[in-house]
């Protein structure tokens, strides 16, 4: 008996619920909400929040289809799949640059020490460098210190 009753009570509180809501003001200026308005009164119709009897939206607002959404998606991760690698791109000249630095650098205080350098021909015989020789790599590892190390 008890489940009917609950059963009929939630029947007429489900046909509440199709009702349309109201607003309106008395003439104090005082707002009232009802399903149904005095006569007399201005009334504005508030939006039905159930979402039952409401027109379809207008074509301008429907949903993109599934295959405009998946190309937006497959659009958007290349996208980023490019930008995850130009910053590795990035990323590795960087440390390109910075091992040339080093390099170079090290390259420079070896000559500007002054100590006896040595080079082998293409034969494989040793050969000791000469000043002239000295001055050029000296100019050469200068520039590469400055174009390699900002």
């Amino acid at each position: 008996m008890k489940t009917a009753a609950t059963l009929l009570l939630l029947s007429f509180i489900s046909l509440s619920a199709l009702a349309e809501l109201n607003k309106w003001v008395d003439e104090n200026g005082k707002v009232h909400y009802s399903d149904s308005p005095p006569p007399n009164a201005k009334v504005e119709s508030v939006r039905n929040i159930s979402g039952k009897g409401q027109q379809a939206a207008p074509a301008d607002y429907s949903s993109k289809s599934y295959s405009q959404r998946e190309a937006e998606l497959n659009k958007a991760r290349q996208e980023k799949k490019e930008s995850s690698e130009k910053s590795a791109r990035e990323a590795a000249q960087q440390a390109e640059k910075k091992r040339n630095c080093a390099a170079a650098r090290e390259n420079l205080r070896v000559l500007e020490s002054g100590t006896r350098l040595v080079t082998y021909d293409e034969n494989g015989e040793k050969r000791f460098l000469d000043d002239a020789d000295r001055a050029q790599r000296l100019n050469d590892a200068r520039n590469t210190v400055s174009a390699n190390c900002n």
